[in-house]
């Protein structure tokens, strides 16, 4: 039996060579991953080709968004309607798109950032995600600003909350958020290595600590799955081994119940490099997109595309 990864009722064993590509195509690296109710897996990159289409075999299905983004996507985001919400911290917005490819909204200002700091949205947004109760739309603004903004489902702007700083309610890298049944919100804080829990309106509830740089998350079912980035430092190495690249499963009351991934980090079976978006279909099996390059391959001489998306398929 192959290897398998992780612990108790989440377990795990590595998809080889999962996504199949047509020739000449490239993901450069894969900064964000979803999937639809038919377990398409749609692939957010940072090659030529911004979206691509997989069923859950790796069969490239088609692709989509060429030329709506720059070379700074960011965050992908799947809604009950198969919708998708694309962050791109380049040009400062959010752009939403139905699944086979039509886009449908667009919210900021195309390569109008705000003052840097200013908590305008927006500054280098990261990720956005929809509450299902209403259809507002919460987004992270989490490079150049240190805020959640809330949109209605039209893309009118309604209200914002946090700034920069390390107490609850502040942010210091907003980097990733999520929405459960109960419209409790969900923000990975990235360089406070916490998920800090907030009701709909951005009042504090809680906060999940000791989570190194959190980068990537995803709710499925009564669980948070989140990808986990790797130490800052020279490569290689990157820093001291076992701080990061690896996935974590916490229930909803932030009681870990999984990890796995190398204490190393690789392109092998079990290990990662650069975890930023994750996502879970419908048999519970995952799927993690890294961005490799920006971290390691675009370092190398000469510089090297490393694999930036596998899959683990639950066997538990």
């Amino acid at each position: 039996m192959a290897d398998t990864y992780g612990q108790g009722d989440f377990l795990y064993r590595h998809v080889d060579n999962w996504a199949k590509l047509p020739e000449g195509v490239r993901f450069l690296e894969c900064p964000g991953v979803a999937v639809d109710s038919q377990d398409n897996v749609y692939v957010l990159t940072r090659g030529e080709h911004p979206i691509m289409v997989f069923d859950r075999e790796g069969n490239y299905l088609r692709s989509f968004g060429e030329g709506e983004f720059s070379n700074r996507t960011h965050g992908l985001y799947i809604a009950h309607d198969d919708s998708l919400l694309c962050a791109d911290d380049g040009i400062h917005t959010i752009q939403k798109f139905s699944p086979d490819g039509k886009k449908l909204m667009e919210i900021g200002e195309r390569n109008q950032p705000k003052p840097i700091w200013g908590g305008d949205p927006f500054n280098r947004p990261t990720s956005a995600a929809i509450m299902p109760s209403n259809g507002d739309v919460y987004i992270s603004d989490g490079y150049g600003n240190s805020r959640v903004h809330v949109f209605s489902e039209t893309g009118d702007y309604k209200f914002s909350w946090g700034d920069s700083g390390i107490d609850a309610g502040q942010f210091m890298r907003p980097h990733n958020i999520a929405i459960d049944a109960d419209d409790r919100v969900y923000v990975v804080d990235r360089e406070a290595h916490r998920i800090q829990l907030f009701d709909a309106r951005g009042n504090f509830i809680e906060m999940w600590n000791n989570i190194h740089r959190p980068d990537a998350m995803v709710l499925w079912q009564d669980h948070i799955y989140v990808g986990e980035l790797n130490a800052p430092g020279p490569p290689p190495p990157a820093g001291a081994p076992g701080l990061g690249h690896r996935v974590t499963i916490y229930d909803l009351k932030g009681n870990r119940v999984c990890m796995f991934g190398a204490p190393e980090e690789g392109e092998g079976p079990g290990q990662f490099i650069a975890p930023h978006g994750i996502a879970v279909d419908s048999r519970g099996d995952v799927y993690v997109g890294e961005v490799s390059y920006t971290i390691r391959g675009s370092h190398m001489d000469p510089p090297k595309e490393l694999r930036s998306i596998s899959k683990y398929e639950r066997v538990r």
